[in-house]
């Protein structure tokens, strides 16, 4: 792989990323990760000096001569769970609670909301939190 060499401006660039503001350790080793190899640090020495892994510096390189410094040294999302209910579940439930409870019944709780939801097609698995922390994202007042 190639040898790094920063330009003057991506050196400032990392100088002041490092020193100045909040940012994540693992962004500030990563800009540290730049800055060595373009000393010529071998991968030994700033595994020593960083406690990173051979692998992560090299990824670190890699990024850097594929999509430059900022990309470098940012994460990228991670994936993560996808998403259980669509907007338009979530607008489903909300026009529920919106609407006139049960006979028998003077409003809606959640408990009775999450029944009610379990009952439609494709909202199986909704439980009482669930339909809570929907009714409170969007501000929704049982009462």
């Amino acid at each position: 792989m190639k040898k790094i060499k920063l330009k003057k401006k991506e050196k400032k660039f990392l100088k002041e990323y490092i020193s100045k503001g909040k940012k994540k350790a693992r962004s500030i080793a990563r800009a540290n990760v730049l800055l060595l190899l373009d000393q010529r640090w071998d991968n030994k020495s700033i595994t020593a000096s960083t406690g990173l892994h051979r692998q992560s510096i090299w990824r670190i390189k890699k990024r850097y001569l594929k999509e430059g410094i900022k990309s470098a040294i940012t994460e990228k999302p991670r994936p993560g769970q996808p998403k259980k209910y669509s907007k338009k579940d979530k607008a489903t439930l909300i026009a529920t609670a919106c609407s006139d409870p049960p006979k028998g019944r003077k409003r809606w709780t959640v408990r009775l909301l999450a029944k009610e939801m379990r009952e439609k097609e494709g909202m199986k698995t909704m439980n009482r939190e669930t339909v809570r922390l929907i009714l409170k994202k969007t501000k929704q007042n049982l009462g």
